[in-house]
């Protein structure tokens, strides 16, 4: 009897409380600016954060007893690991498809860290991510126009196509033209982004963080962070509009040789706002479409250069670094300008402006450094520097194979093409291998670079798979100009420190030396170039 008094007075408090619950819930909702908003963000956020809970528990289960008892070292490990990471992969792909949101961001990120994370989750997350984003219904659109200029499309444009040309992550681009008959890109932030981008912050950070501590060296909380400092960023479009500005004024004023080769769209200001971004519309041919680069009058070799050029001025002389140059973000179109052979030079448009990084002085000549030291095969300087940007005195090895997708011992190679890359099966299955084998060592890597650094490993995997494209491998005259510019950079910051005429003096006979190894390999270059052209 007592017992049935019992249990009907938890009952009787379990209704109540269910009541209180229902009922604050519901004023909550009610009181609202948006009342249908906020109902629909209560009833997701559960619904994403019981999916993540459900896909971390089922990736550590699935690791923890697939994996045990297994020899460590031996081929059957080997065999059932790549069987994990290509089932987890399929989940973790899943998981981002259904949430959507900057769970698709995290897919992207992950798909261009090439050799940072298991080869499987790269091709799982490249395949998909980056091509097929979640699309924003017109209905959609119109409630963000709405929100944000307080009109709909086809009232703030003369025309307005309902239908998006290109959908990423964050957002969707339409195509319209302006009440001045100007024809205009408009970017348009997918609806609620940034209503739910705090709690699917700290929702992905359950997942990292839970792997994390089934498996100590699977962590990757660094990149959770760099995502939780840079999604306010790139979900503000009036951010990412200053960003276009300075990075042209940049080339205006610190690379005036090339400023005419890089441009970004015209932002049309009035037309913009936090959510919406309007902007010139560009044509041209995506950075890895050869086929209608070709059909430009533009040599791809020569595209391959450029984008070189471009990122390494950004990298050892701005310090303000575009962050995410895939290819659907680099369009290239004729110059106006024509080389020695008659062919047209390209311009390169750089789209998405939304992920920058700022390199202090310190970091940007130290990483300049080290790209000189890797281009002249400069062991002590690799050293010096990689254990200036974080690497210590154990890891430079790893670092500078990272950096350069060579193993040490083509990295100290003093011939002239030791970094080139073939692009070959060989060459991939290699790479794979030691990332497979060093696994551990590149989360303690990662773990211990600065998350500048780590996003400038990011951005190098990106341009690496842009000559991919374009020149099936990695040109040596690429990493020339890189080791050009990341010179030029070293010796213009010693310039600037100069305190005597010895000083200055030693400054002179370095960068005299500098140019001279230049000039050699860029001899070297052209013998090799003559004497392909004699054997064809």
């Amino acid at each position: 009897m007592a017992a049935r008094s019992l249990w009907s007075t938890r009952t009787r408090l379990l209704v109540v409380a269910s009541a209180i619950c229902g009922g604050s819930g519901a004023a909550f909702i009610a009181s609202s600016e948006d009342p249908s908003r906020t109902l629909k963000l209560c009833t997701n956020i559960p619904v994403r954060l019981f999916r993540n809970a459900v896909t971390a528990a089922s990736i550590a289960f699935d690791y923890e007893y697939s994996l045990l008892g297994l020899a460590e070292g031996s081929s059957e490990k080997a065999k059932v690991k790549h069987e994990v990471h290509l089932r987890s992969a399929q989940k973790l792909q899943e998981l981002c498809f259904k949430n959507g949101g900057i769970y698709i961001k995290l897919g992207q990120h992950i798909g261009q860290l090439d050799y940072l994370v298991p080869e499987e989750y790269v091709h799982t997350m490249r395949e998909s991510m980056l091509n097929k984003c979640p699309v924003s219904s017109y209905e959609q659109v119109c409630e963000v126009f709405k929100k944000e200029v307080g009109e709909t499309p086809d009232k703030v444009f003369a025309e307005f196509d309902p239908v998006p040309i290109a959908s990423a992550s964050l957002a969707q681009v339409h195509v319209a033209r302006t009440h001045n008959g100007e024809k205009v890109a408009v970017k348009v932030q997918h609806a609620h982004m940034t209503d739910t981008a705090a709690a699917d912050t700290a929702a992905v950070g359950v997942i990292v963080n839970t792997l994390h501590r089934i498996f100590p060296s699977f962590d990757y909380r660094w990149l959770l962070d760099e995502m939780s400092e840079s999604l306010p960023k790139e979900l503000d479009f009036l951010v990412e509009a200053k960003n276009s500005e300075k990075c042209l004024d940049n080339f205006r004023k610190l690379s005036p040789h090339i400023a005419q080769y890089v441009y970004a769209p015209t932002v049309y200001w009035n037309l913009s706002s936090s959510k919406l971004l309007t902007m010139e519309f560009i044509d041209g041919a995506q950075v890895n479409d050869v086929a209608k680069i070709k059909k430009l009058g533009i040599q791809p070799y020569e595209v391959s250069k450029l984008v070189s050029q471009t990122f390494a001025e950004m990298m050892f002389k701005h310090g303000f670094v575009h962050c995410d140059p895939h290819a659907a973000n680099l369009i290239i179109r004729p110059s106006g300008k024509r080389n020695i052979y008659g062919k047209q030079k390209p311009q390169l448009v750089l789209l998405d402006h939304g992920l920058y990084k700022e390199l202090d002085f310190n970091t940007r000549f130290n990483y300049a450094s080290l790209w000189k030291a890797l281009v002249f095969s400069d062991a002590n300087a690799i050293k010096q520097h990689s254990a200036k940007l974080g690497a210590g005195d154990d890891l430079y090895v790893l670092f500078a194979g990272i950096l350069t997708m060579r193993p040490w011992k083509r990295v100290i190679d003093t011939s002239v093409d030791h970094l080139v890359i073939q692009g070959s099966k060989e060459d991939r299955s290699e790479l794979q291998m030691y990332a497979s084998q060093y696994f551990p060592q590149i989360s303690e890597l990662l773990r211990r670079l600065p998350r500048v650094i780590l996003l400038m490993l990011k951005t190098n995997d990106c341009l690496r798979s842009v000559n991919n494209e374009l020149v099936r491998g990695s040109s040596l005259e690429s990493f020339l100009i890189v080791g050009k510019v990341s010179s030029e950079a070293v010796m213009e910051a010693k310039w600037s420190q100069k305190k005597s005429l010895v000083q200055w003096l030693k400054v002179w006979l370095e960068g005299f030396s500098v140019e001279v190894r230049l000039w050699v390999m860029q001899f070297a270059l052209w013998v090799l170039q003559v004497r392909k052209v004699l054997t064809l």
